[in-house]
């Protein structure tokens, strides 16, 4: 079978009720087009018969439905990686199980990848057929805290609706519940035009949504691995060591001015002044800032990956 033009992936955790209906439209918004297609669906360990449904569709289309199907739940990060790592497509699109994300979008960000030569695409949903105390006002919150910190400034980056060339599902990996955030890991990995499409939305029909209200307090400690992972991942004694012998620094400097006013104006003992307390507490979490910079360097010497680098393109 020849390499198909659009892979979508799309993971799922008990949606059986949706999947039938999702294909469908997914069909009739892409048969139009001569663009060849397949649909992964990652069954994220769903206790339902959303595998059952899957395994169903798969004997009416076996050329086109894919499945994975996890033991137990672990992710969305986790399906999408297995997705990005097992789809062959040109472009990946993907969209969530629950008809929240329109199909009828895929063409026009299947055309900005191609066309227009960007490496992802993030929908923005820009009218939400969400809670708007519960989901809508945190999610502007978010994403306004999340695209000044990161660099990357998009409405909506938490969307389920993306495109990417392939190029960027076989570098970038994704765990834990970094999915919120993979157009930072991109361009930590050095895919810089990322850009953003309005995209439909519409409100869920069938089933309950999975996500919590810790996914935001969760997303900002997420962002902040990223960040760290991004920027001194391969370097982190001169994020620790240079904390560290700050720290250090301005305890030594408070010992000094004890030291001076002791006996050059003779006042009262250095252990009696709130200055000295401050001082040690500095000097002693500098030097463990600066030990765990060094520890963190021999870590980072002895992993397998340590000379691991992008490489966009090559010539002998």
């Amino acid at each position: 079978m020849n390499r198909p033009n659009i892979s979508i992936i799309i993971p799922a955790f008990n949606e059986e009720e949706s999947i039938s209906e999702l294909i469908q439209w997914i069909n009739k918004a892409l048969s139009p087009s001569s663009l060849n297609y397949d649909i992964w669906f990652i069954d994220d360990g769903s206790s339902d018969g959303t595998w059952k449904v899957i395994q169903d569709q798969n004997n009416i289309y076996p050329d086109l439905i894919k499945g994975i199907r996890f033991r137990r739940n672990y992710g969305k990060s986790a399906a999408l990686n297995s997705g990005f790592h097992a789809c062959k497509g040109e472009v990946v699109i993907t969209l969530d199980a629950d008809l929240q994300d329109s199909p009828d979008e895929i063409i026009e960000l299947y055309k900005m990848i191609k066309n227009e030569g960007y490496d992802l695409v993030s929908g923005w949903k820009k009218k939400r057929y969400d809670n708007a105390l519960t989901k809508n006002i945190p999610s502007k919150i978010y994403n306004t805290i999340s695209s000044w910190m990161s660099g990357v400034y998009l409405h909506d980056m938490n969307c389920g609706l993306k495109a990417y060339r392939h190029d960027v599902v076989r570098t970038i990996e994704v765990y834990g519940e970094m999915h919120r955030y993979i157009p930072v890991i991109a361009k930590w990995a050095g895919f810089k035009k990322i850009g953003e499409k309005i995209v439909q939305h519409q409100a869920r029909k069938y089933g309950y949504s999975k996500f919590g209200i810790s996914r935001f307090f969760n997303g900002f400690l997420d962002l902040a691995t990223i960040m760290f992972i991004g920027k001194f991942g391969k370097r982190p004694m001169h994020f620790f060591g240079s904390l560290g012998i700050f720290s250090f620094f301005v305890g030594f400097c408070f010992i000094l001015y004890l030291i001076y006013s002791k006996y050059f104006y003779q006042v009262y003992g250095m252990t009696d002044r709130p200055a000295f307390y401050i001082a040690l507490v500095l000097m002693i979490i500098g030097s463990q800032m600066f030990l765990t910079g060094f520890v963190s360097e021999l870590i980072t010497r002895n992993a397998p990956e340590r000379n691991h680098y992008l490489i966009a393109d090559t010539i002998d």
